[in-house]
């Protein structure tokens, strides 16, 4: 083992050598054996490994041999990409200028992987596409991957999830125990010039691969998310956990104790960072909006600010969160706990008539929540419902309830007024039994008090964010930017085929809000709820204050889960600098260059905890689905592609009927939202509703097959 280590690190040595020797010699080429003898002097010189070099630059494209010698490949013809997808036999590399997307054949990849860095030669391929030849992996950047254990012919190999689906040879140094269908973490450990040539090591393996609580934890282990926090964090977490400590701060904060403040969040919730009061006013409303202070125990540059600053959010998924913070704090001092003493960090904004902020101010407090007031519970109190013991539950906040009531609906009104579009977006509750199966999945219904408490947040966000301009701080703001003009056309697009009317080239959100009113209630609804949904761009955070296109709001941040999201910690750190007598240049000093990590990083995080959450929900469907192969249910084309059309049922599960399934027939993409057969006509549309049979549910992918009932 150790001689061929050292046999393969001369041979890299090789390489970079040879390419040093030929850059030195420009466009000027060089024989084989002028370069063999430039290497004399080099000892204990190796010359088969040598060979190898020359032979493994030569596959690689970065060198070319021909009858006058050997010389650098030129560049200046080849374009940078960003290989996208790989598959069985083919895959895709992107533009890194354009964007564009190009076809590689399988045989033209030289085992580039998912994430690398190549430079391809481009070419007319069939019809009017452009193919491309991968010539060069430029920056290798894919190394880990999750894939089950399979058995070929009696030995066992492992198929990856997310690559070729060759099954490939592996090392098992750590002797884990393995069985077909286990769940596994590899590293690739040495390319070749096709993916079938790579090999591989074990480092890890998770359980069976029919389990979707196994699957979730190899896609949170692939992305660097751990329910597991560093010793040197935990020690820390439970020595700034002093709750003895509680009462010292009273003398330097706003006592806000005697107030009737309380917490409305699922029954089941534990890290609770969100308090609420009411109260009317001569003229109009105080709302209260109370945060756990968590930049008052994550002080910059700790142990514990580091870990968060690397999570950046934490991650929900099945019956499970992965937290930002150590549970000592998020479900311990920093959980608004109700009849205990809190440090808070609140917002207390007066509001008239109409509900339009009028002022507000920033405070660090302390609080002591009345009740954990339940969303369920609250929703059938606010109707007239609840029994005697429910309502004794609530009879120390009970008499906000109808100050909230009023204020909330004041408050939604102004959102509709600014022309906020209400758009659709089907969430999921999944049911998982005793034994970690998932059972079942149904629509997550929001009632009353859920919108409620959006609205107040979304009041505590604006003032933030105008606290953060008014004052000239450095910033985190959540920006949303209006849908692109790629976007925009492929929306007028949709418009146009439907004879929807429109009048506009760029649509403001009364325009989309107007169009979604215009069409509710008919068979189009759930088309143009999806076209306008993905005309959208992607909210994100940045240290400009651009405003929330979405919200329709020109001054937007997240001030109000700082225990889940570090933007939140991050802009109470600066608030927090600044009430306590730091300037606005002193706090441009102190945390210019931080504001700008953390949004870059908080967007980033919350990008791969959106994408596990999802991958993880996709296994967890198909673990439940896998119970009920065969059955017939009703369900909607949601999207179609040009290889088929996915199919949501009503209760969340979404499934892609194939082509292949399909009556025979030349079947046409338009693009955008249908399927047509040119030999029958029949065509299969977006927002159609459609009969299917369940043929098939993959735990491990997440995918489930779909057959139409025609």
């Amino acid at each position: 083992m150790k001689k061929d280590k050292k046999k393969k690190q001369r041979r890299e040595e090789y390489k970079e050598f040879i390419l040093a020797r030929l850059k030195r010699a420009g466009k000027k080429p060089l024989t084989f054996k002028e370069l063999r003898k430039s290497m004399s002097n080099v000892g204990g010189f190796d010359n088969e490994q040598f060979v190898r070099a020359v032979e493994k630059l030569k596959e690689k494209g970065l060198i070319v041999e021909d009858s006058y010698g050997i010389r650098l490949r030129d560049k200046s013809d080849l374009v940078r990409c960003t290989v996208s997808r790989v598959n069985k036999t083919f895959g895709f590399v992107k533009n890194e200028e354009t964007a564009e997307e190009y076809f590689v054949s399988g045989r033209n990849l030289l085992g580039a992987m998912p994430g690398d860095v190549v430079l391809v030669r481009t070419f007319e391929g069939t019809g009017d596409k452009t193919e491309a030849e991968v010539v060069e992996v430029e920056e290798e950047v894919f190394s880990r991957f999750t894939g089950e254990i399979v058995s070929e012919y009696g030995y066992l190999r492992i198929v990856p999830d997310t690559l070729s689906k060759f099954p490939m040879q592996f090392d098992n140094p750590l002797g884990l125990e393995l069985h077909e269908h286990d769940k596994v973490m590899a590293v690739i450990t040495e390319r070749g010039r096709r993916h079938s040539e790579h090999r591989c090591e074990l480092t890890a393996s998770f359980g069976s691969s029919l389990r979707a609580a196994v699957c979730a934890l190899s896609l949170l282990e692939l992305s660097g998310i751990t329910p597991i926090f560093p010793p040197e964090v935990i020690a820390e977490a439970r020595a700034v956990s002093d709750y003895r400590r509680i009462s010292d701060e009273l003398p330097r904060r706003l006592d806000l104790r005697d107030k009737p403040i309380f917490t409305i969040d699922g029954a089941d919730t534990k890290d609770i960072d969100d308090a609420v009061s009411f109260a009317r006013t001569k003229n109009g409303y105080e709302l209260g909006v109370h945060i756990a202070d968590v930049s008052h125990y994550v002080r910059p540059k700790s142990e514990l600010d580091n870990e968060a600053y690397e999570r950046g959010t934490s991650v929900y998924y099945a019956n499970r969160v992965i937290p930002m913070l150590p549970p000592e704090l998020s479900n311990g001092i920093c959980s608004l706990n109700p009849g205990e003493d809190r440090l808070a960090f609140s917002c207390i904004a007066q509001l008239d008539e109409n509900a339009e902020i009028k002022s507000f101010k920033f405070s660090k407090t302390v609080i002591r929540s009345r009740v954990k007031g339940v969303y369920s519970e609250i929703n059938e109190l606010i109707t007239g419902g609840g029994d005697e013991a429910l309502r004794e539950k609530y009879k120390e906040v009970s008499g906000e309830f109808e100050i909230m009531c009023e204020l909330a609906e004041k408050l939604h009104k102004k959102r509709v007024s600014r022309g906020a579009p209400e758009l659709e977006t089907q969430e999921s509750v999944l049911l998982i039994n005793e034994q970690d199966i998932c059972v079942g999945a149904a629509p997550y219904k929001r009632g009353a008090s859920q919108e409620m408490i959006e609205d107040f947040m979304l009041t505590a966000n604006e003032c933030a964010a105008k606290f953060g301009l008014e004052h000239g701080l450095p910033f985190v703001y959540r920006v949303h930017e209006p849908p692109s003009e790629e976007k925009a056309e492929a929306l007028r697009e949709v418009l146009a085929r439907l004879n929807i009317p429109f009048d506009f080239t760029y649509p403001k959100q009364k325009d989309l809000s107007e169009i979604l009113d215009s069409v509710k209630d008919t068979d189009v609804a759930p088309i143009i709820n999806t076209a306008i949904l993905r005309s959208m761009s992607k909210a994100k955070y940045s240290t400009e204050p651009i405003g929330h296109f979405g919200l329709v709001l020109e001054d937007y941040a997240h001030f109000t889960s700082p225990i889940r999201r570090y933007p939140d910690l991050a802009i109470h750190r600066i608030m927090s600098a600044f009430l306590t007598g730091d300037s606005p240049e002193e706090c441009r000093q102190r945390f210019g260059k931080f504001a700008y990590a953390a949004a870059d990083r908080s967007t980033l995080t919350e990008l791969t905890a959106m994408q596990v959450e999802r991958s993880c929900e996709d296994c967890y469907k198909a673990e439940y689905l896998k119970e009920h192969i065969g059955e017939e249910r009703d369900g909607i084309i949601s999207s179609v592609t040009e290889f088929g059309f996915f199919v949501t049922m009503p209760d969340t599960c979404e499934g892609l009927v194939s082509v292949r399934s399909l009556p025979f027939g030349e079947y046409v993409y338009d693009g955008m939202m249908s399927l047509r057969n040119e030999n029958t006509g029949e065509s299969y549309r977006v927002g159609d509703k459609l009969r299917v049979r369940i043929q098939s549910a993959e735990v491990n992918s997440g995918r489930v097959e779909l057959e139409a009932v025609l």
